[in-house]
């Protein structure tokens, strides 16, 4: 029997919590940009409900770790920490961009997959990932914030067909149309906490996951201070 793992993720427009419990998922998603904190835990205690658990009955906690909004990766995480804490939990983050190729395979069946994430002021939260054999997926590009022309200049050409996922795409649909892939348009525009919560299980069978207290976000850009919590260095 699998984990019973619990993902939650605002990590950008898409607010989302999944359940994994008795070889199931149980999910909530809506694309609410302005109301993750009024959804996020209405949506949790739907999901323990439909499938007759509280906190306590879990394993672990999954949250989208980002990249994403600043806003939205804090809220994800708080919430998280704060449910963790309150039932002993530990914690798995989870790359909302490794998430979308999981989406993307979940979807399509895609096995290489470009995201791009809109990240605001002329630049993309950049990932490609590859499919291995026991399901998880390998990072071909590691993780970035660029702007689109400059991803162009550095990315290798690659003849092999890559599946895009990510608002990034149509954000920047001119210079990403220069990069030197072949590329096939796919429609997973945003992370979502059932494909999260897959990737949080195979974290959890190799035993990579942390304490609440050390659980941390990815924001990518340098210039974003993470408040961290008391007793954290």
């Amino acid at each position: 029997m699998s984990a019973k793992i619990l993902a939650l993720d605002t990590a950008t427009e898409n607010c989302s919590v999944a359940l994994l419990a008795f070889d199931k998922v149980f999910v909530r998603s809506e694309v609410a940009p302005r109301d993750h904190t009024k959804k996020i835990l209405p949506m949790v205690d739907e999901v323990l409900k439909e499938a007759g658990l509280t906190l306590q009955d879990l394993d672990a906690l999954a949250f989208g770790q980002g990249p994403g909004s600043f806003t939205g990766v804090r809220i994800g995480i708080g919430i998280a920490q704060g449910l963790a804490f309150g039932a002993d939990l530990p914690m798995i983050g989870v790359s909302t961009l490794a998430a979308m190729a999981q989406g993307s395979y979940r979807l399509h069946q895609a096995e290489q997959v470009a995201c791009a994430i809109d990240a605001r002021m002329s630049e993309v939260y950049w990932g490609r990932f590859q499919r291995q054999e026991d399901g998880s997926w390998a990072n071909v590009d590691e993780e970035c914030v660029i702007a689109p022309d400059e991803l162009v200049q550095r990315t290798p050409s690659d003849a092999q067909c890559w599946h895009t996922a990510g608002t990034g795409w149509q954000t920047y649909q001119a210079p990403l149309a220069e990069l030197p892939l072949t590329l096939k348009a796919g429609d997973v525009l945003f992370p979502d906490a059932q494909d999260m919560v897959i990737l949080a299980e195979q974290a959890w069978r190799e035993g990579r996951s942390v304490n609440a207290e050390e659980a941390s976000p990815v924001y990518l850009r340098d210039t974003v201070a993470w408040k961290k919590l008391p007793g954290r260095e």
